[in-house]
């Protein structure tokens, strides 16, 4: 026989302490009134009895499954085709980080070994030109046009300008997006017109300019976008889909990256499934992680990236509905993480 007491406010209160503490089997063996106000009741279970109580009680409490973060990080590294040599590098910074979220485990490695720098917002003052490069069918020309959009919806003005004059429908596609955002189109064929048509548009807050597709190993397509890029005198950021092999997609940016490229904004990510190429390319060529497309519609779909907003598309629906404790560096293995804003560049 087990003896246990209980005080509450009320009677009813003091009863159900005692259903919570030992069943529903518990017998009544005294009860009264406290001189300080309130009731005590005294109750008593056999053993036998209580000990069934208590099993039946945490059979009730659902059990949250226990969450090892290092491994989640390394099974999603492993799905998305992360070599080894760099899965290692980021399970490694995870692992020895203060949280059990996965997703904020593996956006603070992601932020201790890349970069991350989203497109300037075009504000009022002028000047701001983005040129935009890359592969044949990496999807320049809607991301120009998702870009064109984010500016109209804010109230900016913004130009484009497109030199892809040679591959068929070209113009004609982009010509259709800014017809219906009410943005004029020039369209150049050479240096100089180039040069011209971003002087014509040094009154808008914001400058785009759509390239045609370089194949990044002819060297003489590079030498000509290489003269294209002199006459803008603008920042170019290349445009990469993900879902490449990731040795192609990392000799990919290394020869844009000679041509000046210091961001690379990622395209396809609706439908892409795996994305090892996208690091692989981020660790060979130090270009920083700038904005991402994730869907084919150009009023929406084209978000900044950050470390955790990276992590959350590489583990999806794995956050912890609690709230996440701050991520702190414990353990043997414990390194000092920065921020997931710390890193971008200025």
């Amino acid at each position: 026989m087990r003896l246990k007491s209980f005080h509450a406010k009320t009677m009813s209160e003091a009863m159900k302490l005692v259903r919570q503490t030992l069943g529903d089997d518990a017998i009544i063996v005294a009860t009264r009134e406290e001189e300080g106000g309130g009731v005590r009741v005294t109750a008593a279970v056999e053993e036998d009895d209580h000990a069934t109580a208590q099993a039946r009680l945490q059979a009730a409490r659902p059990v949250e499954p226990e969450i090892d973060v290092g491994e989640a990080v390394a099974e999603a590294l492993h799905r998305h085709g992360v070599p080894a040599s760099l899965a290692e590098v980021l399970v490694d910074a995870a692992a020895g980080l203060d949280t059990e979220d996965p997703t904020l485990a593996l956006g603070a490695a992601l932020d201790s070994v890349f970069t991350f720098n989203p497109l300037p917002d075009a504000r009022g003052g002028g000047g701001k030109t983005l040129v935009l490069v890359g592969p044949p069918g990496g999807g320049k020309t809607l991301t120009v046009a998702k870009l064109a959009a984010r500016a109209v919806l804010k109230n900016r003005t913004v130009g484009v300008i497109t030199t892809d004059t040679v591959r068929a429908g070209g113009v004609d596609q982009l010509a259709a997006f800014m017809r219906i955002l009410k943005v004029k189109l020039i369209s150049v064929d050479d240096p100089d017109a180039l040069h011209g048509a971003i002087a014509v548009n040094q009154g808008c807050d914001l400058v785009l300019v759509d390239t045609a597709g370089r194949n990044p190993f002819d060297e003489s397509e590079m030498d000509d976008l290489r003269a294209m890029l002199a006459a803008a005198e603008s920042e170019p950021i290349m445009v990469l889909p993900a879902g490449l092999d990731a040795l192609e997609a990392a000799d990919t940016g290394q020869a844009f990256k000679a041509l000046g490229a210091r961001r690379m904004l990622l395209t396809r990510l609706d439908m892409a499934r795996r994305f090892g190429s996208m690091l692989v390319t981020a660790q060979r060529t130090r270009l920083s992680f700038c904005d991402g497309s994730v869907s084919a519609r150009v009023a929406e779909g084209l978000t900044p990236l950050n470390p955790v907003a990276l992590a959350r598309l590489m583990m999806p629906g794995q956050e912890k509905t609690a709230p996440a404790r701050a991520v702190r560096p414990s353990g043997p293995k414990a390194k000092t993480m920065s921020s997931p804003s710390s890193r971008t560049l200025p």
